[in-house]
């Protein structure tokens, strides 16, 4: 099948992939570009959820790296549009699934010009801890400044 046809599992995700990388370099071909002219660096696409979700979703992420979570901000520019298109009330709850499955929910509050102000819940687990090492002698350990 053609890979917008493709169920959202982990077994298509390298297809999904492909897909989704095509889809950013077509948008950059064309001109389409975030605020400020910004790449667009993250392609969601979305389906039917097979635990009864609202929806599920594959997210691309930037370096071609797919997302686990169904993504705060996919959800939230989601529910966006559903809001725009009268299709989600304030306050009423859209759960998000994602590719493999973890939920986000969410749900918004209207706010000036047609903006939302979004409330998103979900689990994260921690993955790494990391310590940083900062030397006396290292005159960037605070970072660059200009």
């Amino acid at each position: 099948p053609a890979p917008e046809r493709l169920p959202l599992t982990a077994a298509h995700v390298d297809a999904l992939t492909r897909f989704s990388l095509t889809v950013r370099a077509s948008l950059s071909d064309r001109g389409v570009h975030g605020v400020d002219g910004a790449e667009i660096d993250h392609i969601e696409l979305t389906g039917p959820s097979p635990s009864g979700a609202d929806c599920r979703n594959f997210v691309l992420c930037p370096g071609g790296a797919w997302d686990r979570s169904p993504c705060g901000t996919g959800t939230s520019a989601r529910m966006a549009c559903l809001a725009a298109d009268g299709r989600l009330a304030p306050g009423e709850v859209w759960r998000q699934e994602s590719l493999i499955g973890s939920v986000f929910e969410g749900s918004y509050q209207s706010g000036e010009s047609g903006r939302i102000h979004p409330t998103l819940t979900g689990t994260a687990h921690v993955m790494a801890e990391g310590s940083l090492i900062l030397e006396d002698q290292d005159p960037f350990r605070w970072g660059l400044r200009r």
